[in-house]
């Protein structure tokens, strides 16, 4: 526990009131947040920086216009904090708000919340609420995506980082890991003295298993539309066609299936999403000579289903990826993944050879292997489907609430776990 000013004891009470800091409605926090204020004991919060997923912007990801068609504000209490600056973006000086202090502090001078639970810690928002926090003696639990290899630094930023992490560490009481590799960043820049309590990083599970199941019915339309041979197996990739997601590797990748060359695949490659890198894509693929990949574009949250249906196997090439919650997606639909080392849900997730498979980043060959041993013995991709399926209901809000409730009944003593 950090030191600091005398915080409010709510023994007395069996309701603890939860303020939650975060920049902007995110699609995949919406569920797990109304699943939180379903507790009678929690009183949770939400404070937004901005509304800008609300009202519709331009993904710089996928380079395209995004209105999520996921209901993102209903069914938990939430404010808009007053706005200094905000550019329709998250990043470090966006938005930035006031009236944090205010908030917290209540009407009375004393604390108007037992926690405040902050996503990130690099912005000047997030700063904000945990000094605020700090000030009135508030404990103060942090979430982040972080972990070790999500990119390279200098020495003199890793000694930096360190720095900052030595004074973090006296205003957090307890942190939060998404899984096992931000586990381990923690213990790495604060030690293995901070109090942890693990919230996964999931996703409705309900939901994306529900719409996968609806999807079945529309599948033979969605084939007939791509020109699909329903005999085939589908390669999947989806997300944004950026750099870092290396959909090139895949591309290049499903081009050494072919048993000759100029011969197609006996799969189909069919690639989801818009991006910077579409186009540098398109022309690939058509140097290629094939005629088995199709790209259809961004689509919504709640189409996505059906190409999960669609598919045999998912496949996520990138490099530096936190997490990959769309891994956690397609799992809920029954089928095998493939995913880089460098993808942060793979340790958690991903079990090599038994419900999907884990290459070296970069590694053509490798990922071109992977995806012959998914796909080259028949049932093999529909076992690893299953495994997967039942992996992920483990991985589930239900583990983020317990986590949760741990956390808080570490900081509000008589709060019941």
């Amino acid at each position: 526990m950090t030191s600091g000013p005398e915080r409010w004891n709510p023994q007395s009470r069996r309701r603890v009131r939860l303020a939650y800091l975060v920049s902007h409605p995110i699609q995949y926090q919406a569920p797990l947040l109304r699943r939180i204020a379903e507790e009678t004991d929690i009183d949770l919060t939400v404070f937004f920086g901005s509304d800008f997923s609300v009202r519709g912007y331009r993904d710089a990801g996928f380079g395209v216009g995004v209105k999520w068609d996921v209901p993102l504000l209903d069914g938990y209490k939430h404010e808009f904090l007053p706005r200094l600056r905000d550019r329709g973006n998250a990043s470090f000086a966006s938005p930035v708000n006031y009236g944090m202090v205010r908030r917290l502090r209540g009407e009375f001078g004393e604390p108007a919340f037992d926690a405040l639970w902050v996503h990130g810690y690099s912005t000047v928002n997030a700063m904000q609420g945990i000094l605020a926090a700090k000030a009135l003696g508030i404990p103060v639990l942090l979430r982040a995506e972080s972990w070790l290899g999500d990119r390279e630094r200098s020495d003199i930023k890793l000694a930096l980082k360190k720095v900052f992490f030595a004074g973090l560490k006296q205003m957090v009481d307890a942190v939060l890991p998404i899984g096992t590799l931000n586990a381990e960043y923690w213990s790495t820049y604060f030690g293995d003295d901070i109090a942890q309590f693990t919230v996964p990083y999931a996703v409705d599970n309900d939901y994306f298993a529900q719409r996968a199941r609806e999807a079945k019915d529309g599948r033979t339309a969605l084939q007939a539309e791509l020109g699909l041979d329903p005999a085939q197996p589908v390669i999947l990739f989806a997300g944004k066609l950026q750099t870092r997601k290396h959909c090139d590797h895949l591309v290049e990748a499903y081009t050494r299936l072919s048993r000759t060359a100029g011969e197609e695949p006996h799969a189909y490659l069919v690639i989801v999403g818009d991006g910077e890198e579409r186009a540098a894509l398109e022309r690939q693929a058509a140097a290629t000579g094939l005629g088995s990949i199709r790209f259809c574009g961004f689509r919504n949250q709640s189409e996505l289903p059906r190409f999960f249906d669609l598919a045999t196997v998912f496949v996520l090439p990138s490099r530096h990826e936190p997490w990959g919650l769309i891994v956690n997606e397609v799992m809920n639909a029954g089928r095998a993944v493939i995913v880089s080392d460098d993808v942060g849900a793979a340790p958690d997730l991903i079990e090599d050879g038994v419900n999907g498979c884990i290459y070296p980043v970069g590694d053509v060959d490798a990922l071109a292997d992977a995806l012959r041993r998914v796909l080259e013995t028949p049932g093999n991709a529909a076992a690893m489907g299953q495994r997967a399926f039942e992996c992920i209901q483990s991985w589930s809000f239900e583990e983020d609430l317990q986590g949760l409730r741990r956390a808080l009944a570490y900081v509000a003593p008589g709060f019941v776990a």
